[in-house]
C-alpha cells in the first residue's frame, strides 16, 4: 500500500477508522484550489482550529476565509458537523 494513498481510496480499502482527521476532512472538502490540495486545505483547518472538535460549531463566514473554501465545501463540511451533532443529542436523549 502506497503512503500516498488518496483518502477516498484508503476509506474504500481500509474503512473509516484508519484516516486521520485531515484526511476525513479531505473527503469532505472533495477538491482542492489552485496548487493547493484538498488535505492541505484539511490541514490549514486543522492548524487554525486546533481539532475536529474545534472546528464544530463555526459558521460558514469563518471556514470561507481558508483560501479555497467556498459555500459548497464549507456548506458540506458545516452539514456533516450538524449531522454528528443530531446523532449525539439523539444518543444522550437514550
Amino acid at each position: 500500500m502506497s503512503s500516498i494513498m488518496h483518502p477516498c481510496k484508503k476509506l474504500l480499502e481500509l474503512g473509516p477508522s484508519a484516516l486521520t482527521d485531515e484526511e476525513l476532512l479531505a473527503i469532505l472538502i472533495g477538491s482542492g484550489h489552485k496548487g493547493k490540495s484538498a488535505k492541505e486545505i484539511a490541514k490549514e483547518l486543522l492548524d487554525n482550529y486546533y481539532s475536529i472538535p474545534g472546528l464544530m460549531g463555526r459558521k460558514l463566514s469563518d471556514l470561507m476565509k481558508i483560501k479555497g473554501l467556498k459555500e459548497m465545501k464549507t456548506s458540506r463540511i458545516v452539514a456533516a458537523f450538524e449531522i454528528a451533532r443530531r446523532v449525539i443529542k439523539a444518543i444522550e436523549k437514550e
